[in-house]
């Protein structure tokens, strides 16, 4: 099944959401700084309960517009998708199951400028500072593709990358998944690590490289192409055979280098702080292709939506997809973005016996080790919504027998409570939901019809105030 390569494009993207979601997508014609310009915007933005795809048409030092935050709004991901909000995380998680094997082309956009040798120079590129705190500019919605050394499966995902030079960018691969066992095992051989940085891609590529839990043999663009619909199309690019995709915007072939590590960081990471930890790996680029009229797709860092949003997706999926293989009783998880992602999960589900949530609670943990606050509540209660989320906490728990402590736990590099040499946390369990057995207050409703009803009587009020 061919597919039309704009259609898997950032482009095509914005195409739609200028479309069919004009409101949604802001472009500033006003000239602005690479330091901090581009991601204060998308805070101060996220600040008015706003979060528009951003387009900087006129960018300090660079020709080359900047787009960032597409993937900031959870109305706009769904669309990508073709369902809505309420049911993003479950249509993940049941297509990201159905893998399309990959449509391989020979042109791509992208071949249309070619830059090597002494013509490199990264610093053309409008690279923004994002924090204050950052070490130099990064980028930060480069892709990364290699390929396992052993097996031939290559994988692509997010790592954050430190300008240091005009070919040289400094690395983390802190998440110690895939690619930093490929690398290892380059190293290992006293190789490097050859890689290609891919930026400008769908919003529909992030969210499939934020997959986690899938067969070693399983390529993520075969993932891609589930949440497509249809075969990912990829070219190949350089003499390694690397593929990558074909509606890209700049592709950077280079190489990790083995045994080399130098300083990278601090930057500014979802967590909200400062992280000083790095993997200190080094890339150095051989070659950028791009296309003649390229788009500089940058990723907002720090705990902005447009960071973390797809990792909370991609987390309810997985926690949802383990909880339900046994307790088809729970009914949706959610991952907030304002408790940095991926650090808490709250479950929902119509319990039928005591102990279940404490179950649910067990399996969230063990399925996502970055997390380590687990909040269980009842079908009643809104998981969306924090005030309600704690509404329960604050009347349904009875700390002593319902918060869950386990000490010495895995957690996240990056969280700035683990333990500095291993990187353990105490990570909580919290039962919110009613006791079974036994009569309980009765919570306060107003019916939909009610709501609905009212909705109109205040609508036509402002409306007369106007």
């Amino acid at each position: 099944m061919a597919t039309n390569i704009d259609d898997q494009s950032l482009r095509g993207f914005l195409a739609m959401v200028e479309r069919d979601f004009p409101e949604e997508i802001l472009r500033v014609t006003e000239r602005v700084s690479r330091e901090f310009d581009v991601t204060s915007a998308v805070f101060e933005l996220e600040r008015r309960g706003k979060s528009p795809v951003l387009v900087f048409e006129n960018v300090e030092g660079s020709p080359i517009p900047v787009v960032t935050n597409i993937a900031g709004n959870r109305k706009l991901l769904a669309a990508c998708l073709g369902v809505t909000p309420d049911t993003l995380a479950q249509t993940f998680r049941e297509r990201c199951q159905n893998y399309q094997p990959v449509e391989r082309v020979a042109n791509a956009p992208w071949q249309e400028v070619v830059i090597e040798g002494d013509d490199i120079d990264l610093g053309k590129l409008p690279i923004p500072r994002h924090f204050p705190v950052d070490a130099a500019p990064y980028i930060t919605a480069g892709q990364i593709v290699a390929r396992d050394p052993e097996t031939g499966v290559d994988t692509t995902g997010f790592h954050r990358l430190m300008v240091k030079g005009k070919d040289r960018l400094g690395v983390s691969l802190h998440s110690r998944r895939r690619m930093y066992e490929f690398h290892r095992r380059a190293e290992a051989k006293g190789e490097n690590l050859p890689a290609v940085i891919t930026l400008g891609i769908h919003p529909i590529h992030y969210m499939g490289s934020m997959a986690y839990h899938y067969p070693p043999n399983v390529r993520k663009y075969e993932i891609i192409g589930a949440l497509f619909g249809a075969p990912y199309r990829v070219a190949p690019v350089g003499d390694t055979g690397l593929e990558v995709p074909a509606g890209a915007e700049i592709v950077i072939e280079g190489e990790i280098l083995a045994n080399v590590h130098e300083p990278e960081g601090p930057f500014g990471e979802f967590t909200g702080y400062a992280s000083y930890r790095s993997t200190q790996n080094v890339f150095v680029a051989k070659r950028i292709h791009m296309r003649r009229d390229a788009l500089y797709h940058s990723v907002a860092s720090g705990m902005a939506a447009d960071h973390i949003l797809v990792s909370c997706i991609s987390r309810e999926a997985e926690i949802m997809n383990t909880l339900k293989r046994n307790m088809p009783n729970v009914k949706a998880v959610h991952v907030p973005t304002y408790t940095a992602g991926a650090l808490m999960a709250i479950v929902s589900m119509k319990k039928t016996a005591e102990g279940q949530p404490k179950i649910a609670i067990m399996g969230a943990l063990a399925t996502e080790f970055y997390c380590k606050i687990v909040i269980v509540v009842d079908d009643d209660v809104d998981i969306f919504n924090m005030h309600d989320v704690m509404w329960a906490i604050s009347t349904r728990v009875h700390a002593e027998k319902d918060i869950l402590l386990i000490p010495g736990a895995m957690g996240a590099i990056l969280d700035p409570t683990s333990d500095p040499v291993d990187h353990t946390v105490t990570k909580i369990g919290i039962d919110a939901t009613k006791p079974t057995g036994r009569d309980f207050a009765e919570r306060l409703t107003i019916s939909e019809e009610q709501q609905e009803r009212v909705r109109g009587i205040i609508e036509r009020a402002l409306a007369g105030k106007g």
